[in-house]
């Protein structure tokens, strides 16, 4: 087992233990997402898996929210932002834009983008390095206004 999969059970026994309700809903459904994986893998998840998962359950949460904000549904809201910020206590601190800017420019280099056509490459050079670290349709922008300019 993955540390960071036994810290999310260890977690849930916690949440139990100190009956909070939405918290324990949350967690539950990180490890019943894992388990999904870890079935159709037929393969034991390692954080970085794990992490993959819980980036794509977080973008999962932002699209929601601004959904029902757009449909004035403040309730709903209010619980998308809940699970947001328990899912996101697991993943790795956030990468600052000064930090995302010197990888992109690395990844440029490296690979030798010049043009939108190399899109793809900075892409698959930056994102096992920033996955669950930044939202990527951020740094896909920060990309483009760079091979762009």
């Amino acid at each position: 087992m993955s540390d960071l999969k036994s810290r999310i059970t260890d977690d849930m026994k916690s949440a139990m233990r100190n009956k909070e309700k939405g918290r324990l809903l949350t967690i539950r459904t990180i490890l019943a997402a894992i388990k999904q994986q870890e079935v159709d893998t037929r393969l034991a998840l390692d954080d970085a898996d794990v992490i993959a998962i819980l980036d794509k359950m977080c973008k999962q949460r932002r699209e929601s929210i601004a959904q029902f904000t757009k449909a004035d549904r403040n309730d709903l809201v209010e619980q998308e932002e809940a699970e947001l910020d328990v899912i996101q206590v697991y993943l790795p601190e956030p990468l600052t834009d000064d930090e995302l800017q010197s990888l992109i420019s690395a990844a440029m280099s490296e690979t030798g983008a010049s043009s939108m056509k190399d899109m793809g490459k900075v892409m698959s050079y930056i994102k096992p390095k920033a996955q669950g670290r930044a939202d990527m349709g951020k740094v896909s922008g920060m990309i483009k206004s760079q091979l762009l300019g």
